[in-house]
């Protein structure tokens, strides 16, 4: 019977049959429109796709993505994992860190990859195999190895020589931050906007994002706030509370970067910045988290000048003391002086309309996250709308 089946599996290998496989096969040709990539070299191009455009397609995008082990970088590489796109993902911490990225994509498709951020061999072996580079590092607070410097500006310009010397990428995406000015009173602004001159002046045809603070589920606003009223009852405002932001929905920042992959070449040399489309003052933005997590809102004002005060220890002990100092949490020093001045996109700028996206309101399920910190479980308290009275407060 084996021989039998053996000669029968030899006679169904015919040309006919070879004929066959590729006629279901041509739907990878990418003389089609329908499944070709629109992703250009420099504007000139096009890379091959394979695909329906799924998960398991091949859009052809092999990308090196520069802090995806963060806040943004887990939305980012999902978006691009569910195009069919492979992420080559540098870490420098444990192997856990990335372990939450491999799930996203096909198999093989997520690559995790060691490196030494300082070490410029190391950048290169990561950057070797891909045609985009996105840079999502960055940092608002400095710890004993890291400046604020160094993080936003010097490894930005670093990234941009190496993809410079590489040749072969097509596309290079620098997220940096709303704000961003060499006059800010801000380190950190300062350090971006230095970040960006560099990597233009290097590499010209790279993208800028400029994304508003974002938020989400693993964000770095609203969560501090929420946790640090959950243990101590009210929040600190820093100065009167009238300080105008334009925060946005981290997924649409994603989908923002996705955008301008796809695009014909039209955004590249584009600085865009990206801010929702609601303005808040820090007083509304945190009346809307205390209506979320269903608690009165009890606040302490606190002028900037006492904020500063308060903050000012650990910038001045960080490298004086032989040990870390600990993360800053509301109370940063950089974020205060930022806090200073409005931050809200420019009437000029390239925003997400200009790339076909209508950004989320941040009411409803974008800050739905918060309901982990209701104390009665999702379905406990009355909400802020119902204007209760302090007296009827538990």
């Amino acid at each position: 019977m084996q021989a039998i089946a053996r000669r029968l599996g030899h006679r169904s290998l015919k040309p006919s049959a070879t004929a066959s496989i590729s006629s279901v096969y041509h739907y990878n040709d990418a003389d089609n429109p329908k499944y070709a990539s629109t992703i250009t070299a420099r504007g000139t191009g096009h890379i091959v796709r394979k695909g329906t455009g799924g998960r398991s397609s091949v859009s052809g995008i092999v990308a090196t993505v520069f802090g995806a082990t963060g806040f943004l970088g887990r939305y980012l590489v999902q978006q691009l994992a569910k195009m069919g796109s492979q992420v080559l993902v540098p870490f420098r911490g444990s192997e856990d860190s990335h372990r939450h990225l491999k799930l996203m994509g096909d198999l093989g498709q997520i690559v995790p990859m060691k490196y030494n951020p300082r070490d410029e061999n190391s950048i290169k072996a990561v950057m070797a195999k891909a045609n985009v580079v996105i840079n999502l590092i960055g940092r608002e607070y400095e710890t004993r190895n890291y400046s604020f410097e160094e993080v936003n500006h010097h490894m930005a310009e670093q990234l941009a020589m190496i993809a410079k010397e590489h040749g072969g990428i097509m596309r290079f995406i620098q997220v940096s931050c709303l704000g961003a000015s060499l006059s800010s009173p801000s380190r950190m602004l300062r350090a971006k906007a230095s970040g960006e001159e560099a990597l233009l002046r290097e590499f010209p045809e790279a993208t800028v994002m400029r994304p508003a603070a974002m938020i989400g589920t693993e964000d770095r606003v609203l969560n501090p706030w929420a946790h640090f009223t959950k243990n101590y009852g009210f929040l600190p405002l820093i100065g009167d509370g009238t300080t105008k932001i334009q925060p946005v929905y981290v997924v649409d920042v994603a989908s923002a970067i996705v955008a301008a992959l796809k695009d014909d070449g039209g955004c590249m040399g584009n600085v865009y910045e990206l801010g929702g489309p609601d303005i808040f003052t820090v007083h509304e933005l945190a009346e809307l988290m205390f209506d979320m997590i269903r608690e009165w809102p009890r606040y302490v004002k606190i002028p900037f000048p006492v904020a500063k005060a308060i903050a000012m220890p650990r910038e001045i002990l960080l490298r004086k003391v032989p040990f870390p100092m600990p993360t800053p949490s509301i109370f940063n020093l950089d974020v205060i002086e930022a806090l200073t001045s409005d931050t809200l996109v420019s009437k000029d700028a390239l925003t997400f309309d200009d790339l076909g996206i209508a950004p989320h309101k941040l009411k409803g399920y974008p800050v739905e996250y918060l309901i982990q910190y209701r104390k009665g479980g999702p379905q406990y308290g009355s909400t802020v709308s119902e204007k209760i009275s302090p007296e009827s407060y538990p």
